[in-house]
């Protein structure tokens, strides 16, 4: 079983790990501070966070179901980092607050935008072998 966790994988893995951390820290944060605010970007950032956590497991562990799971939770970051930031681009009054994927994920320097494409290309390189039949 070839381990996903190898390699530039490892850094892979330490990037998601950050962003599920800081993602997850600020939305509960903001959730518990100030939800009044802007309740739908923070329990967006909430979910996105929440996403990054999926990710990394399903990223770090092995075998195919582990392997569906991270393409799985990728799939989802990456359609929600292009809807929520064009979304943020078309009508920037949908959200009052920023969330994790406003603007294609500006507030964490892009990386929100990046990192599914890489997440992506990694897990296709990294992907089980077919077993013959």
């Amino acid at each position: 079983m070839n381990s996903r966790a190898v390699g530039v994988g490892r850094v892979l893995i330490v990037i998601y790990a950050i962003l599920a951390l800081g993602a997850t820290a600020r939305s509960v944060v903001q959730i518990l501070t100030k939800f009044d605010v802007a309740p739908v970007a923070y329990l967006l950032s909430a979910v996105s966070g929440v996403i990054y956590i999926v990710a990394t497991i399903a990223l770090i562990l092995p075998g195919t179901t582990w392997y569906r799971i991270a393409w799985a939770a990728i799939t989802v970051e990456l359609v929600g980092v292009l809807s929520v930031g064009t979304l943020t681009i078309v009508d920037s009054t949908l959200f009052v607050s920023d969330t994790v994927w406003s603007y294609f994920g500006r507030g964490y320097l892009f990386v929100p935008l990046v990192l599914p494409i890489l997440g992506m290309l990694w897990l296709y390189r990294r992907r089980p072998s077919r077993v013959p039949s």
